[in-house]
């Protein structure tokens, strides 16, 4: 479970910065950073319980 957590916040983190970088693809960067945020949740909901 951890490894596809850590394969998405990774997959995450790529489309954020490439959205970054690429002035012409910001809304590429606000989905990559809602994206990356909305998995750290779950990752931290499910180490939980």
């Amino acid at each position: 479970m951890w490894a596809i957590i850590g394969w998405l916040v990774a997959i995450w983190i790529v489309l954020t910065v490439v959205g970054a970088v690429v002035k012409g693809l910001f809304w590429l960067a606000v989905i990559g950073g809602l994206l990356l945020a909305g998995t750290a949740a779950y990752g931290a909901v499910k180490s939980r319980k």
